[in-house]
C-alpha cells in the first residue's frame, strides 16, 4: 500500500499549501482593508492566530464579499494604469490623427475657411 501513502501524502502536501494560500490571502486583505481602523485589524489578526480555522472561515463569511469588492476595483485601477500607459507610450501618433481628424470635421462644418484649415493642418503635421 505505500502508492496510496503517496497519494494520501501528495493530497496533504496540496492542502497544506491551499491552506497557506488562503490564510496569506486573508491577512493582506485585513491589512488593506480602507474600511478597518487599527484596532479591528489587530482584533481580525489576533482571531486568525489564536483560532486559525475558525478565524478564516468566520472572516470569509462576514467579511468575503467586501474582500472581492476590494479585488475587482484593484483589477479596475490596475486596467485603467496600464491603459493610461498604453495611451501615453503612443500618444504622439494618436494625438496628430486626432487632431487632423476635429480638424477636417471643422473645416467640413464650416468653422474653419481653407486658409484656416491649411494652416492648422500644416502646423499639426509638422509638430
Amino acid at each position: 500500500m505505500p502508492i496510496l501513502d503517496f497519494f494520501w501524502a501528495m493530497l496533504m502536501f496540496f492542502l497544506f499549501f491551499a491552506w497557506i494560500w488562503v490564510l496569506i490571502t486573508v491577512f493582506i486583505d485585513i491589512f488593506r482593508s480602507h474600511d478597518l481602523n487599527g484596532w479591528e485589524k489587530a482584533l481580525w489578526v489576533v482571531f486568525v492566530l489564536v483560532l486559525p480555522l475558525l478565524g478564516v472561515l468566520v472572516y470569509l463569511i462576514a467579511r468575503g464579499g467586501k474582500m472581492q469588492e476590494r479585488q475587482v476595483k484593484d483589477a479596475a485601477n490596475q486596467q485603467a494604469a496600464w491603459s493610461n500607459a498604453v495611451q501615453d507610450a503612443a500618444g504622439s501618433a494618436d494625438t496628430s490623427a486626432d487632431q487632423l481628424t476635429q480638424l477636417a470635421k471643422l473645416h467640413d462644418s464650416g468653422a474653419l475657411t481653407d486658409d484656416e484649415y491649411a494652416a492648422q493642418k500644416a502646423k499639426v503635421l509638422n509638430a
